[in-house]
């Protein structure tokens, strides 16, 4: 079991209040990331789910049970940080079997669990290494066996992939989700990175400010965004925004469309614009478009083989169904 339940918890560092009241149900068996631009409290949550910070009011409740004054060690938790942490004297297998000999555990039983960490995260042909002889994604792994082994209620993943280059980290990425499917056990993890929170999250908690602003599936979030702050966040590119006469035609202060649900021409559509920046991608190309009122520039995904080049003039038309409409408080019109 792993549901993790908060209750009306708040935290403040002296008369500061970075926390806000908060509600929050994790249920067991899900992976939940918490999703947000630096500072808005999602490393200072999961250290209040931890235990490593006080919570200054309300409760955490771990399958039930209080656990807002019960110590780090005892919530049945573990937790994988930034930094590896690891044992540079000691082998891979003596810094996975670390926490289990501070507990006295007895050594058949820390083979056994040991042995079973190394073998879900291809470690067992470097079990006699040191973390020096190991690559970064290779230590971050050593790191996970290390939580693996003490067959926790929940994982709790603090930007673990964040010290990892672009390929370790896509790599790192799918590894976890496949670790997740296996251990089907509960996974806190939080990230800045929003196509980290799109590609492995059951649920995204987006936070600003210390507040939740949405909490849904990623596909929930990307095609309801709640207001103007998420439907900015989440999406890569994100999604455009346009203001002024053109929203108002549609009856909105701020209208949204993403790149993929414009639709350009050589020849005519509403939106009349330039060909800035072009990125090629392959299979897609995203043109920046300038001079589109109200939204400038514009982000467009085409195909890749599309012939455009810096300076055409295009016409641009947005699918009228993928049309997103905020008021003037940035909140969603339905």
């Amino acid at each position: 079991m792993g549901q993790i339940k908060l209750e009306k918890v708040t935290k403040r560092f002296g008369e500061v209040e970075v926390i806000p009241p908060l509600d929050l149900t994790i249920e067991d068996g899900e992976f939940a990331v918490f999703v947000g631009p630096s500072g808005c409290g999602k490393s200072t949550l999961l250290r209040l789910i931890a235990g490593l910070e006080d919570v200054s009011s309300g409760q955490v409740l771990i399958d039930g049970t209080d656990a807002t004054t019960i110590p780090p060690a005892k919530r049945g938790l573990a937790m994988v940080f930034q930094s590896y942490a690891l044992y540079p004297h000691m082998s891979v297998r003596k810094n996975i079997a670390f926490p289990l000999r501070m507990a006295k555990m007895d050594k058949a039983e820390i083979d056994r669990r040991v042995n079973g960490a190394a073998e879900v995260l291809n470690l067992t042909d470097y079990l006699d290494r040191r973390p020096g002889q190991l690559s970064g994604g290779q230590r971050q792994r050593v790191a996970i066996g290390r939580a693996i082994v003490r067959e926790p209620a929940a994982f709790l993943f603090d930007e673990p992939l964040s010290n990892l280059d672009a390929a370790l980290r896509v790599g790192m990425r799918l590894e976890i989700s496949e670790l997740h499917k296996r251990l089907k056990t509960t996974m806190i993890y939080v990230t800045h990175d929003q196509v980290e929170a799109m590609t492995m999250a059951d649920k995204i908690v987006v936070l600003r400010a210390g507040n939740i602003e949405q909490v849904g599936s990623p596909l929930e979030l990307y095609r309801t965004p709640r207001n103007l702050f998420v439907a900015g966040f989440i999406g890569s590119p994100k999604m455009n925004l346009i203001e002024g006469s053109e929203a108002a035609k549609h009856d909105a202060h701020t209208i949204g469309i993403r790149p993929e649900h414009v639709t350009v021409s050589k020849t005519e559509g509403p939106w009349k614009g330039v060909v800035g920046v072009s990125e090629h991608l392959g299979s897609d190309t995203f043109l920046h478009i300038h001079g589109v009122p109200g939204c400038d520039p514009m982000t467009v995904r085409v195909g890749g083989e599309m012939d455009v080049s810096h300076g055409d003039t295009v016409f641009l038309t947005p699918q009228q169904e993928h049309l997103h409409r905020f008021d003037a408080q940035g909140l969603r019109i339905a």
